[in-house]
């Protein structure tokens, strides 16, 4: 079975934050938790590179790791999902997680947190496929449709990459080849192709 991942092509990304209002739209993800950011590095200076962060649903995940009630747990598709019900909302994972996928809500009384919400990689939760229980808690299903993550495929630029690991690989292997390294990955052309180059 395919192992789900995602990659993010720091050439490409234009900051656009085109991924992040498509999971927020899709999901109607609460007020104040961002499930997909933005990251930009030497924001305004030459050179400047921007990443699309959110859970990267890793092999060993430290969120599971630390989950003093265990509510987190792994696909087979190897995506890392967490159950709402289980949580108690004590932010281990929050601290564990190197990619600040784990948040807070930030509704409610003050000094309330209520449950963690993460990026689920677009593959619901633990009830019943499709129903409305599992849209209100994690969102829509697009795994079980056969559909990839809603922030990968509205991606202007296909900078994000979701998907089978292997397949998602290969298409990233084939860009840096394509495209060089050092000096030669500057410019327009040699990000996305050219009349001479081709696209990929």
């Amino acid at each position: 079975m395919a192992r789900m991942k995602f990659i993010c092509d720091a050439e490409r990304c234009i900051e656009c934050n085109g991924c992040v209002t498509a999971c927020k739209n899709e999901h109607e993800v609460p007020w104040g938790v961002n499930r997909r950011r933005v990251v930009t590095l030497n924001d305004g200076v030459p050179g400047e590179k921007s990443i699309s962060v959110a859970c990267m649903h890793c092999s060993d995940a430290p969120c599971m790791a630390v989950c003093p009630v265990n509510c987190f747990y792994r696909t087979e598709e190897g995506v890392v999902l967490h159950d709402k019900d289980v949580c108690i909302g004590c932010g281990y994972c929050s601290y564990a997680c190197p990619f600040g996928a784990p948040q807070f809500p930030s509704q409610g009384t003050f000094g309330v947190r209520g449950k963690m919400d993460k990026c689920t990689f677009c593959a619901g939760g633990p009830e019943a496929h499709g129903s409305q229980s599992e849209f209100e808690k994690y969102g829509r299903n697009r795994l079980a449709e056969g559909k990839l993550p809603a922030c990968a495929e509205m991606c202007s630029t296909k900078a994000l990459l979701a998907g089978d690991g292997d397949v998602v690989a290969d298409i990233f292997r084939s860009r840096v080849l394509q495209r060089g390294k050092g000096a030669e990955v500057w410019g327009w052309g040699t990000a996305y192709g050219s009349a001479q180059g081709g696209k990929s």
